[in-house]
């Protein structure tokens, strides 16, 4: 039989070691190999026996977690595929203002001779906008 590979979403580990307990239960199948993710929370799962997808998510049940197939992903809509470039120079226009103005900050903090009385106050006027409108983009996918 033809060797399959599946990715299966687990739920309900909440430490590395949930990770191994279903590693090991699900290599203990006959002519499984499987791998498990914490982090990503998936694991990968090669048989060279040709084990039900069902068996699979019902031997993780077994062990006290939850597991589902991921569901096919769909094809980027046509307007989403033209609003890349958009967001591309939104953001390269973002980071090249922001090096236009972080730069001298950073040249300021570092080189003596360019030291001067009260350069803080430039310094920070030159990165209060890098800091707020440099830094947006994160600042709203943090509260998102």
């Amino acid at each position: 039989m033809a060797e399959t590979d599946v990715e299966l979403e687990i739920g309900g580990m909440t430490c590395a070691s949930c990770a191994t307990r279903i590693e090991r239960k699900l290599n203990r199948l006959d002519g499984v190999e499987a791998t498990v993710n914490y982090a990503t929370e998936k694991a990968r799962v090669k048989s060279s026996s040709g084990v039900d997808i069902q068996a699979l998510i019902a031997t993780v049940a077994s062990a006290g977690y939850t597991a589902t197939a991921p569901l096919p992903r769909e094809a980027p809509s046509l307007d989403t595929a033209t609003s890349k470039p958009d967001e591309v120079v939104a953001l390269r226009t973002r980071l090249l203002i922001s090096a236009a103005l972080g730069i001298p900050v950073a040249l300021l903090s570092m080189i003596p001779a360019l030291q001067f009385t009260n350069r803080q106050w430039l310094a920070l006027t030159l990165a209060a906008p890098v800091a707020v409108w440099g830094a947006l983009p994160f600042h709203r996918a943090a509260w998102v």
